[in-house]
């Protein structure tokens, strides 16, 4: 399967623990308006070895009031774009506006020749995306998208069982991403007609995609469950259709204690894996017969520290970037992502 990573990222930062000390990276960050922006920033901040933050840019003056409260900020340089893209030997951005801003700016960065990592989704325009895509892959960058079970240590275990054929012919994937949100969130959210399988439910594609590849078809259902508070499409399933396979994706706003019941589980005809919780992750292993490291039966495998839920990303994209590797999901993958969010999320596709 193209695009899974082979090795955990505990495995990786052991390896690199016992090399001399490499130049640090320079980077900078445009927005702060996505939800994981504070979280971006800490994690660059907290990987000081590889990385230097340079500056930071917030044009909206309500966000910028708001950085000094927030530690993750703190005495990070505020720069406008120009001046950030101006910095000698700058060599990466992370993009963490709100959403509909995700692939104008990278597309800015691209083409001032830097590497990027994105947030999610990418946009509401495929075309444009695969614009970026592109011009990204003809000046030799990397567009490296934020979706944040990649480097999840029960999902590796999932991507290296699947690829390994422990759990023989996968032909169900099941997957849950759900929470229960305020008013606020829920007007924030309705700006986006794709609602809470394009908040949330296009992290469970990506995994889906990786494990199966593009789907054939994709059936969408959508309800308004709250359709006199707003517009917010807030409980939503997704069929991808394979030829010998089926994944259904659900993402709902509306279930409390939703990130206890989150969950990704893979079936074979030889066996299922079965992430839940999603984060800290928990799996359970049921194999016909052993495979791999996994004995016959039922089992709930003790995973590593899952470590900080960005960690893995940043440690793969400071090697990208030294050139020491190159990218473990390609532009290929994360276009077919794309196009599955957008079909899931009941949206158009050009």
């Amino acid at each position: 399967m193209a695009g899974i990573a082979a090795a955990s990222f505990a495995g990786t930062a052991l390896a690199r623990a016992a090399q001399p000390p490499k130049p640090r990276i320079k980077v900078g960050q445009i927005g702060t308006g996505h939800a994981h922006a504070s979280g971006k920033m800490t994690t660059l901040r907290q990987f000081a070895e590889d990385w230097e933050v340079v500056g930071l840019v917030e044009p909206d003056a309500a966000l910028r009031e708001r950085l000094a409260a927030d530690p993750a900020y703190r005495d990070v340089p505020l720069l406008t774009e120009e001046q950030l893209l101006a910095v000698p030997g700058l060599q990466a951005v992370v993009v963490e506006t709100a959403v509909r801003d995700l692939i104008p700016a990278a597309r800015r960065c691209v083409a001032a020749d830097l590497h990027v990592h994105v947030d999610k989704p990418a946009g509401e325009s495929l075309g444009e995306f695969k614009s970026l895509l592109d011009e990204a892959t003809s000046r030799g960058r990397v567009v490296q998208m934020g979706y944040m079970f990649r480097y999840n240590p029960a999902f590796l275990r999932c991507f290296d069982a699947v690829r390994q054929g422990w759990l023989g012919d996968v032909f169900e994937l099941h997957a849950v991403m759900s929470k229960k949100v305020d008013a606020a969130s829920r007007l924030r959210l309705a700006e986006y007609p794709g609602g809470t399988m394009f908040e949330l439910g296009c992290h469970l594609i990506d995994a889906a995609v990786a494990i199966l590849g593009p789907p054939d078809n994709v059936v969408s259902f959508t309800r308004h469950n709250h359709g006199e508070r707003d517009s917010l499409a807030d409980n939503q399933l997704a069929v991808l259709e394979y030829p010998r396979a089926t994944a259904s994706i659900r993402s709902t706003v509306l279930e409390p204690h939703g990130g206890e019941r989150r969950q990704f589980t893979v079936c074979g005809e030889r066996g299922t894996f079965d992430i839940r919780p999603l984060e800290p992750p928990q799996l359970r292993v049921s194999l016909e017969s052993a495979a791999g490291p996994y004995a016959a039966g039922i089992h709930d495998v003790p995973l590593p520290p899952a470590g900080g839920r960005y960690d893995g990303d940043f440690a793969d994209l400071a090697a990208i970037v030294r050139g020491e590797k190159p990218a473990d999901y390609s532009p290929a993958h994360d276009l077919a992502v794309q196009d599955a969010i957008l079909r899931a999320s009941g949206l158009a596709v050009e």
